[in-house]
């Protein structure tokens, strides 16, 4: 297994504000849905809302990201409609609470994007399908000139853990990031974070093997987002649920920043901040 020598150092621009990604950065996950695979993670309520974004902050969380559409396998899929009200109600209150955080929004939609940029004030866009379940996306992003995290998947959420099959994992996962980068690039669009994906349209090897080799993405020199946060990849290897695998998050997440990454996408703040110090003091 490889390991990083030091920390790397990429910035991006985030409406003016240009953000170091030298020092790790953490990820908040506020998911504004119903039905998303950790329970604990399901927030709807005004106050529940409330609740999540003060602990993310006072965890000392550097960005949120907030979802309104669960992407786990075989969610229902949930119109652009309802996906749009439920990002209005969320981000009035994270913004109330934390004006200045940074946010990304989680959607594959170019019209949810554009909304939540140009009405809700979002940041950064999120994106698990890397344009494929909307061809306006590209364009679309590049137009609103905000960081753009392009992630690895097959298929939708709704079929994408339907035996996934790779004849060479790392050489389709290079090759796909290497066009889409050049898509984007083409079009204008400057800032770029690499997701490979872990937990879509993979297997529980595939995942693994990933991970073994995810120094391999900086050949693209983006920075690269690490989202393991309590994956089945994690309980289904050790046993359990969901709610058993804080030990194991930590475990790859320490893994994803001593490979490259720059930003752990996470649902237990706290924790994945006492990771990036730890790995800092090593690689300092």
């Amino acid at each position: 297994m490889h390991l990083m020598k030091g920390l790397l150092s990429y910035t991006i621009n985030v409406k003016g504000r240009l953000i170091d990604l030298g020092e790790p950065q953490v990820m908040g996950i506020l998911n504004v849905t119903p039905d998303s695979f950790f329970s604990g993670s399901r927030k709807q309520t005004e106050e529940e809302i409330r609740c999540r974004v003060e602990q993310i902050v006072s965890e000392g969380g550097q960005m949120i990201d907030i979802g309104a559409y669960s992407s786990r396998p075989g969610a229902d899929d949930v119109s652009a409609e309802e996906e749009m009200e439920r990002l209005r109600k969320g981000m009035t209150i994270l913004r109330e609470i934390a004006p200045d955080i940074p946010v990304s929004v989680d959607t594959f939609r170019a019209d949810v994007a554009k909304m939540s940029v140009e009405e809700l004030g979002v940041d950064i866009i999120n994106d698990i399908s890397g344009g494929e379940l909307d061809k306006d996306m590209f364009a679309t992003v590049a137009r609103l000139g905000v960081p753009y995290i392009l992630m690895h998947m097959k298929g939708t959420p709704q079929t994408m853990q339907q035996a996934p099959h790779y004849d060479n994992l790392m050489k389709e996962i290079l090759l796909y990031f290497a066009e889409k980068v050049q898509q984007l690039r083409d079009l204008g669009q400057k800032d770029i974070i690499l997701d490979p994906g872990f937990g879509f349209a993979k297997t529980l090897e595939h995942n693994y093997e990933l991970m073994n080799h995810l120094e391999e993405l900086q050949i693209f020199e983006l920075p690269i987002l690490s989202g393991i946060s309590r994956k089945s990849m994690i309980y289904k290897l050790l046993g359990g649920t969901p709610q058993d695998a804080l030990n194991g998050t930590s475990v790859l997440n320490t893994i994803s920043l001593m490979k490259g990454a720059s930003i752990l996408r996470v649902h237990d703040v706290k924790e994945a901040v006492e990771v990036t110090k730890i790995v800092k003091a090593m690689l300092a």
